[in-house]
């Protein structure tokens, strides 16, 4: 018999050893909203198929946690895969990448209206039919055989180029798939999806975690995807799509020649951006993006381009703008909402700006973060006709904060880490776990943070963009991609230290083990060749900017 302390409840019960974690949920006879999905056994996550042979700690996940979406979004995936498979056999199907609040897939040729129609009833058919989901393992060698035989040459470079001696690979019927984490039980626990044609593909569109009864709805990111497309195209020219292929490139010694085209790529990016400033006249140029999305590179990267377009750029940084302290707004549990716009004094921010651009020498505060007030140590500016204002900041994009500032002086730029590769053609990395190692590092080496602390304030952080961010990216002028190509083999050697001291007995264990498991893959990439002016040097060090 095994002891199983079950977080959900509190409770301990035995079970016999070799029971599944769908028995053990049975036997506590739990009552949850909805059915279990997923369940984390001393801190890790895993699928409800697993079995328990020692005593452990179990707390089982539905659909509403990040955990739980993820393993049913896996494995919907698998079943769409499935389902092209048996009516496209032998076409690829790649997974490009999360949009409008859906996901996006697509195959070589364009998919009409009436084969979009086929492939939600074959997947229909596949769910009703309640099949299992196989777990096979072996030896990586005879995976590798296997993905060759039937022609899965990203999952072969892929597995071709990771050390480890066995491997996992999944079955549904007579269909093979490659998974770097848990699915479902069975097709049958699928309740809820929808497909739809999108532009040369389709959109998988997946249930709202908050109301697992209804389906996400649809953002329009046309401008989001533009983004997505031209890194796809880019990737396809350079046949480096997946972590397999950038592999192969590094043990094949082009690591440098990755590192330059995609530091080119950016630099391109961002003269075009700077042109396109300078040719519309524009005098504010507002920069916004999430956490760790590289704003502030960004914003001292266009500075140097639109010198060299003959522009004087002047910095200026919304936090100088924070209420002070004891007027920032609260959140329902009491603490400082600083995420908020509200906490921004957008009157005087809104006035501020007014009497600058009226061409008023005005004094400039700065925020003392220490006491929480603004001060003004007796700084002004006076615009002068070639000076461009770059002002940074979370909410650069919000109409709110420059309501009073006319549409035509404005140029606003967002800044996202748009996750530049994926681990094969139907695994995709998330851009939130790309920009959260990000910070991970940044928080380790300039502000004391433990990997622990970071993964702590995450959900926090991604609440407020949820909120006050991503609603308003689509309002930019242009969008730049701030992720490289090659940045996750650069932070493998500094951040994978960092995510093994978290200890399993907390639960931050969940996502240090997941991001581990995924920078398994890749082969990690010397940090000396990098520019001095990379944008990965915000978070690496020894950057040429001052920060």
């Amino acid at each position: 018999m095994v002891q199983i302390f079950c977080k959900n409840n509190k409770e301990s019960k035995q079970f016999k050893s070799g029971s599944s974690l769908i028995d053990i949920y049975k036997g506590f006879d739990l009552k949850m909203p909805y059915e279990p999905v997923a369940a984390r056994v001393n801190n890790e996550t895993v699928g409800l198929t697993f079995r328990v042979y020692r005593n452990k700690d179990v707390e089982f996940l539905d659909i509403t946690s990040e955990d739980g979406m993820r393993m049913y979004v896996r494995s919907l995936t698998f079943v769409m895969m499935k389902a092209m498979h048996e009516l496209f056999p032998g076409r690829v199907v790649r997974f490009e990448n999360p949009i409008s609040k859906g996901y996006y897939c697509r195959m070589e040729t364009e998919l009409t209206e009436y084969e979009v129609g086929k492939i939600r009833e074959a997947m229909h058919s596949i769910i009703e039919r309640d099949i299992h989901f196989r777990r096979i393992e072996c030896h990586t060698s005879e995976a590798i055989e296997i993905f060759s035989q039937i022609g899965r040459k990203d999952k072969v470079r892929l597995l071709e180029t990771y050390d480890s001696l066995y491997s996992s690979y999944y079955a549904l019927e007579d269909y093979i798939d490659y998974y770097y984490g848990g699915l479902l039980p069975s097709t049958g626990y699928i309740k809820l999806f929808e497909i739809e044609k999108f532009g040369e593909g389709v959109l998988l569109r997946v249930p709202d975690r908050e109301r697992p009864i209804s389906l996400e709805d649809k953002v329009p990111q046309e401008k989001l995807q533009e983004r997505f497309s031209e890194r796809q195209r880019w990737q396809q020219i350079m046949g480096v799509e997946t972590i397999g292929d950038f592999n192969k490139a590094i043990c094949n010694g082009y690591g440098i020649d990755l590192v330059n085209v995609s530091e080119a790529l950016q630099e391109k990016r961002i003269a075009y951006i700077a042109d396109e400033i300078k040719n519309r006249g524009s005098r504010v140029v507002l920069i916004a993006g999430p956490s760790s999305s590289g704003k502030t590179t960004t914003s001292k990267r266009l500075s140097v381009h639109l010198m060299a377009c003959g522009l004087k750029p002047f910095a200026i940084s919304l936090d100088d703008y924070f209420l002070n302290r004891t007027q920032t707004p609260r959140k329902p549990s009491g603490d400082y909402d600083f995420e908020s716009i509200y906490s921004i004094d957008l009157p005087y921010f809104n006035e501020s700006l007014n009497r600058i651009l009226a061409g008023e020498e005005v004094e400039l505060p700065r925020y003392n973060f220490q006491k929480g007030e603004r001060e003004f140590p007796g700084n002004t500016l006076k615009l002068s006709p070639q000076m461009v204002l770059v002002i940074e900041g979370t909410h650069g994009l919000n109409p709110m904060l420059t309501a009073q500032i006319p549409d035509g002086e404005k140029y606003r730029v967002y800044v996202s880490a748009l996750t530049s590769i994926k681990l094969d053609y139907h695994n995709y990395i998330p851009t939130s776990d790309n920009r959260l190692l990000r910070r991970m590092l940044r928080d380790s080496k300039y502000r004391g943070y433990s990997a622990v602390e970071t993964i702590r304030r995450w959900p926090s952080v991604r609440e407020g963009e949820e909120e006050w961010i991503f609603p308003y990216q689509e309002n930019a002028d242009v969008m730049f991609n701030s992720a490289l190509l090659y940045e996750l083999a650069v932070l493998k050697p500094h951040v994978e230290p960092l995510l093994r001291r978290v200890p399993q007995n907390i639960p931050e264990y969940a996502v240090a083990r997941r991001l581990l498991n995924i920078l398994e893959y890749i082969i990690p990439l010397e940090d000396s060749e990098l520019p001095p002016t990379s944008l990965i040097r915000e978070f690496l060090g020894g950057s040429s900017f001052t920060y």
